[in-house]
């Protein structure tokens, strides 16, 4: 076994090292985006059908050749079909393949386009939702996110503009107060936006598009104060846009409000060329979009963690004409050392991305801060920035929200746990270099932490995670994940781990109830099995101090992944990924990294049981 586990780390890390950029650091391979093709199209349709029709046609072929068999779409190509994509796809296509010399009958306003992919997607969605009657497809959408308009209004808008809600479509498109983003953004949090911090420019575009076809009526306040206030919110569009063009670098997102100023008669709206640049630029060979344009970031420090051998971390290595930089100086240099102009975020914080449309976040900065750590950096000001922009995060529960502090009213602005035993890990990698202010600081954080994770257990599932899911599981939550996750983030530190035991082994106790009988995990006890979630699972039972059967359920773990891994050379991805308003994606690193992860502490406890009997 530990000659089998030897071969796989060497080879897992040699996997690892050749995915590297030629500047040090991972850039990794978001998969293609049935979602994400499908709002590009239309954005572009909508901006100038004539002048983009080739790259459109493209991403239409694309959308009609990765329908799945059930006449749906999912977000990724190997996802199943849900009722989101599904929607956006058809109306995609739909707005591609109308013509009116070919329209011969009508249906509620809606014209009937007879193709084979529309035809078929027509019958999914019929099953699904009970009827193509709009008010039917609306309260569908509106079902399935709830009181969260993140999502639910981007969709029947863009249903709305490529026709499939009929001629009354804006009427279903749910009206958002854009006339608040006026307002203070400090004011942001307290006055309960209808959607999550990060998509202030899709509630601008897509609620100044609303009101354009559906104002209220004239004696209504609201129709003169949105008139009002537009002129000024207007540019508050390209304020928040980065040099890059695309919001947040996601397709989805600078799509929406693409489309949303086209289709209320912006087109002169300084913002438009920037977006179609970044949509025209990010489109694929084949013909589709990505969800986000890269996780650079978070892939680098993620790896950088990972890296096993007799370096502190990944080195300088020639390649045959010159020495490439190590990955330490190349994610130094994504520290935000300036007011961020999208979030108002402080300076000291990390994105996923090394792009400009980039936001600082929890997760990031935490895992930066442990990637520096590891690799040898001294604790100096970037450090202490960090550690400062983490501890002020953290909300009133004691947990740690993705982007911004008292944002909770809506589920994806809330504190999670993972990410929070993520920023206890960070804290605790470098407590003991902190000056006294900060040490003091990190203590009264870290008890309010654990209070946090504490009230977040759930005895029957562990902890759900926010930006994972599994859509096997009844609710699309990935307990294992989660479950998993806080594990490795609490015993990642002696220090942290002493204070955390009982949490650890609570979701120990979680993670033995899941294992199947060959050792994988999904994302629950019943999903199906996938790398990802067996590898930071078996990472995590490498933390059992206790129990008689952890060696067992570790080397069960183990050899389960050497086969699907085929020792280290080959890994498959699941899309357990959950992007912005439950989009999902798989990543080309993740398996690889967490694999690598797993077998080296499987290793290590392996080694560690054998000499102790």
């Amino acid at each position: 076994m530990m000659d089998a586990l030897d071969r796989a780390i060497a080879s897992t890390q040699a996997h690892l090292e050749a995915l590297r950029m030629p500047d040090g650091h991972w850039e990794g391979h978001l998969s293609s985006s049935a979602l994400s093709t499908a709002t590009a199209i239309v954005a572009l349709m909508l901006v100038d059908r004539e002048k983009h029709a080739t790259l459109v046609q493209k991403g239409a072929q694309w959308l009609c050749d990765h329908q799945n068999a059930d006449g749906g779409w999912g977000d990724t190509s190997i996802s199943k079909s849900n009722l989101s994509t599904t929607l956006l796809c058809w109306s995609a296509l739909y707005l591609w393949s109308a013509d009116e010399s070919s329209a011969k009958e009508h249906l509620n306003g809606r014209r009937i386009v007879a193709t084979p992919n529309i035809q078929h997607a027509d019958a999914w969605l019929t099953a699904q939702v009970g009827s193509l009657e709009p008010q039917a497809i609306a309260k569908a959408v509106i079902g399935r996110y709830g009181k969260d308009k993140t999502f639910s209004v981007p969709i029947l808008m863009l249903c709305t503009l490529c026709g499939t809600l009929g001629k009354d479509g804006w009427r279903h498109v749910i009206a958002l107060p854009f006339e608040l983003a006026a307002l203070p953004r400090a004011w942001f949090g307290a006055i309960g936006l209808p959607v999550v911090s990060y998509a202030l420019p899709a509630l601008i575009a897509i609620g100044h598009a609303r009101f354009h076809h559906v104002p209220p009526a004239w004696w209504n306040p609201l129709r003169w104060i949105r008139a009002l206030t537009w002129p000024r919110i207007r540019p508050m569009l390209q304020t928040l846009q980065p040099g890059s063009g695309g919001y947040l670098e996601a397709t989805p997102l600078t799509s929406f409000v693409t489309m949303a100023l086209a289709g209320a008669g912006q087109l002169d709206h300084p913002c438009i060329p920037l977006a179609v640049d970044f949509l025209t630029q990010s489109m694929r060979e084949d013909g589709s979009w990505p969800i986000d344009t890269n996780l650079a970031t978070w892939g680098t420090t993620l790896a950088m963690r990972a890296w096993s051998g007799d370096e502190s971390s990944p080195n300088n290595r020639m390649e045959g004409r010159r020495i490439v930089a190590t990955p330490k100086d190349w994610l130094l240099a994504q520290q935000y050392r300036e007011i961020h102009p999208f979030t108002n975020a402080a300076p000291g914080g990390w994105a996923w991305t090394d792009l400009p449309g980039g936001v600082p976040d929890a997760d990031d900065t935490s895992s930066a801060l442990i990637a520096l750590k590891k690799s040898g950096h001294p604790c100096d000001s970037a450090i202490c920035s960090g550690i400062t922009w983490l501890l002020d995060l953290q909300n009133r529960d004691g947990g740690i929200p993705t982007f911004c502090r008292g944002w909770g009213a809506l589920p994806f602005d809330r504190s999670t746990p993972e990410i929070t035993a993520h920023a206890l890990l960070a804290w605790w990698t470098w407590h003991d270099e902190l000056a006294a202010t900060l040490q003091t600081r990190v203590a009264k954080a870290t008890q309010d932490a654990l209070r946090y994770l504490e009230a977040s257990h759930s005895a029957e599932h562990g902890w759900t995670p926010l930006w994972f899911g599994n859509e096997h599981t009844p609710d699309e939550s990935n307990p294992v994940y989660g479950t998993a996750q806080v594990i490795n983030h609490l015993a990642g530190n002696d220090s942290l781990a002493t204070q955390a035991r009982h949490l650890i082994e609570s979701g120990l106790n979680d993670l033995r109830s899941a294992q199947k009988a060959d050792g994988s995990f999904g994302g629950d006890k019943n999903a199906p099995s996938s790398i990802e979630e067996t590898a930071v699972a078996v990472e995590a039972l490498c933390s059992d101090k206790n129990a008689d059967d952890a060696l067992v359920r570790v080397e069960k773990g183990a050899q389960w992944l050497l086969q699907a891994t085929s020792h280290g050379t080959r890994f498959p991805p699941a899309p357990i990924g959950l992007y912005f308003a439950r989009l999902w994606y798989h990543e080309q690193l993740y398996p690889v990294i967490w694999t690598l992860g797993a077998l080296n502490a499987a290793r290590k406890m392996l080694a560690d049981g054998k000499q102790k009997h």
